[in-house]
């Protein structure tokens, strides 16, 4: 289980680092063609949405706080944590994703943000 964890706060982290989180084949990689992620707003974004979106700094508070692995199926975890990232103030959310493990690697399921 160790190497689970490690692995998706590996990954979880890399959405926090824009040389990463703005490289469009490493997230054309990891998003699932089925990705969906409910924002902080409400609003829905979609895998099409996320690989458009325009590249930009991130300060975001590494690692992760509460980071926690949760076990659905043998390849399949929800992964919950709290956010701080600072745009104009500190904004701090709690934080969930659904992982699965494919042929391919890790794929990013859903993610959402709420408010903390």
């Amino acid at each position: 289980m160790k190497q689970v964890v490690d692995a998706l706060r590996e990954l979880e982290e890399s959405l926090w680092r824009s040389e990463t989180r703005f490289d469009p084949a490493y997230m054309d990689r990891i998003l699932a063609p089925d990705f969906f992620e409910f924002g902080r707003s409400g609003r829905t974004y979609t895998r099409e949405d996320i690989l458009a979106g325009p590249a930009h700094e991130i300060d975001a508070r590494l690692p992760l706080e509460n980071f926690i692995v949760h076990p659905i199926a043998s390849d399949v975890f929800l992964v919950t944590y709290v956010s701080e990232v600072t745009y104009k103030e500190v904004q701090v959310g709690n934080r969930s994703s659904l992982w699965s493990k494919t042929g391919a690697g890790w794929q990013l399921r859903f993610h959402q943000d709420t408010v903390g």
